[in-house]
């Protein structure tokens, strides 16, 4: 484990400049254009293949996901964006690969991607270390995405640590009555929803988008058009779409995954 001596730009939006940072990894990732992902540690099954594929497409045009290497958001983000593209903040030394369920996955972050942490070697995580944990993981981000989450949850704190940097919050697209704190969010103004990830990550990426070649189908549902109209243009292979869960109805509409 080795220790940071110089300063990283991003974290001077911090209250306080940590007095120390610790590393395992590759610190050219520091040097990208990253994007933070939070969330629940029980996401939906739409969550999970939303995120999967957001961080992935982030991955493939060069963009870093940075996230906190919990269960759930965090270690479907890393590992759509794969380890080599990948940075996870922990609330623990760096050593003791918190929480044990995700030990593989930092471990092979560790070894092609980057950890970081404020603790030394040795240290629990704690409640208020959590805490610490998210706001250098908003920090890293240039825009933070809340994938899904309730009221009063711990990434809550990151949309609170996000208001007080000026940081732009970015959320998916939910059903009404899931993901209560997300549809608060854009209910309040203080959110913009993800319609399209090819969207979202062109307006970050710096060289052209790397995305597939749609077909008919897919090129129709990427205007998220409504349920019916879907339905009968393509009854066979919206349901065949669907099972595969290559496409989701939310509120009505269809969204490409």
């Amino acid at each position: 484990m080795s220790c940071i001596e110089h300063n990283i730009d991003e974290l001077l939006a911090m209250k306080k400049y940590p007095s120390k940072l610790f590393y395992e990894g590759n610190l050219e990732l520091l040097e990208k254009k990253k994007i933070s992902i939070v969330g629940t540690r029980k996401p939906s099954k739409y969550t999970k293949q939303m995120v999967f594929h957001l961080s992935q497409k982030l991955s493939l045009n060069d963009i870093c996901v940075v996230s906190g290497g919990a269960m759930g958001v965090d270690a479907l983000a890393h590992s759509g964006a794969k380890s080599s593209n990948t940075i996870a903040v922990l609330p623990c030394g760096i050593d003791l690969k918190y929480p044990a369920v995700n030990k593989n996955l930092l471990v092979d972050i560790e070894q092609n991607g980057l950890l970081l942490s404020q603790f030394e070697m040795g240290f629990k995580a704690t409640p208020w270390s959590f805490v610490v944990r998210n706001e250098l993981v908003v920090a890293l981000g240039d825009v933070l995405v809340v994938a899904e989450a309730e009221l009063n949850s711990g990434s809550m704190r990151s949309v609170e640590f996000a208001l007080e940097m000026g940081k732009q919050i970015f959320v998916l697209p939910h059903r009404l009555g899931e993901s209560g704190a997300t549809q608060k969010l854009l209910e309040d103004g203080k959110a913009t929803c993800i319609y399209s990830l090819d969207s979202f990550v062109e307006n970050f990426s710096e060289k052209t988008l790397h995305v597939k070649q749609l077909d008919e189908f897919e090129k129709f549902c990427s205007t998220n058009p409504i349920y019916d109209e879907v339905l009968k243009k393509f009854p066979q292979r919206f349901f065949e779409a669907e099972l595969n869960g290559d496409v989701k109805v939310v509120d009505g509409r269809v969204f490409l995954v």
